[in-house]
């Protein structure tokens, strides 16, 4: 029986990802080929695809970072959380090692998740290009006025929007930037963006869900010097006056390998203390 190829991101500027990851090495050396560090060794697309699972010890900005690379190769993602909070990040080493038979023999759910595509026209031109696994957030900038925002659903005007900027999320990134700003909580395996404005001119203005198949279109009518395009908090595109955001659904998809231990739920309840009870009086 041949052995699982297996692909690895860790961050070496992180002591923690490096002792997981060396911890995982040593356990596994007998049970999967590994291929390369893709964080160490930049790993072309051809490489990528030769997988039959990516191993990613990090956060969740890891994870994002890798998801990107990986969303057209159809290789599922494993994530071990040496971070703070890692959401993304399913398992812990242990839980890793614990589980690993029987996620290599395919005992374990592999949860397709959405993945945006999101590129800028600027005179008619597209100059920018990229994706998002999280959201696309267009953000003020220097000098933080608010700025101004068309959006049209399919060329078809939906509003305008004064505010200090936009988060388009998909359900994966539901429960990061767009929680916080307002947003609802999406089940993670849904098709669907959120369109969720930060501190809007008016209080009418609430955050609304999407068909994924939908095209989002945002002009850029009053800006910044700095306003900005920001995909899940790594890949930028400066934004200037008359530039159209495109978001869409990307035709791949970010794979990940569920940990059997706990749910979407759990994971929420857990790490965010989501639906925590009200703390009530005892009686005396």
């Amino acid at each position: 029986m041949n052995r699982p190829k297996v692909i690895l991101f860790g961050d070496p500027k992180r002591p923690n990802a490096i002792e997981a990851l060396e911890q995982f090495v040593g356990f596994a050396s007998d049970k999967v080929e590994i291929l390369s560090n893709c964080l160490e060794t930049v790993c072309p697309v051809d490489v990528l695809r030769q997988a039959d699972y990516a191993v990613v010890f990090g956060g969740d900005g890891t994870i994002l970072g890798a998801a990107r690379q990986l969303c057209e190769t159809k290789v599922p993602v494993i994530g071990v959380n040496v971070g703070k909070l890692g959401f993304l990040a399913k398992f812990s080493i242990e839980e890793l090692t614990d589980q690993f038979e029987r996620i290599i023999s395919g005992g374990v759910l592999i949860e397709k998740r959405m993945v945006m595509h999101c590129n800028v026209h600027r005179g008619g031109k597209r100059i920018f290009e990229s994706t998002a696994v999280n959201d696309a957030v267009v953000t003020a900038g220097a000098p933080f006025n608010m700025i101004e925002m068309k959006l049209a659903v399919q060329s078809q005007k939906l509003a305008v929007c004064i505010s200090d900027g936009m988060i388009v999320s998909t359900p994966t990134g539901s429960t990061a930037y767009n929680l916080s700003a307002g947003g609802p909580i999406l089940s993670a395996n849904l098709s669907a963006m959120v369109i969720t404005p930060l501190c809007p001119h008016s209080l009418s203005f609430r955050p609304i869900v999407i068909k994924a198949d939908s095209q989002l279109q945002i002009e850029c009518v009053r800006l910044n010097k700095q306003t900005t395009l920001l995909l899940d908090g790594q890949v930028t595109q400066k934004l200037e006056l008359g530039d159209i955001v495109n978001i869409q659904k990307h035709a791949g998809q970010f794979l990940v390998v569920n940990n059997p231990l706990r749910t979407q739920w759990d994971t929420l309840a857990g790490k965010l203390n989501w639906a925590e009870k009200p703390r009530y009086r005892k009686e005396k």
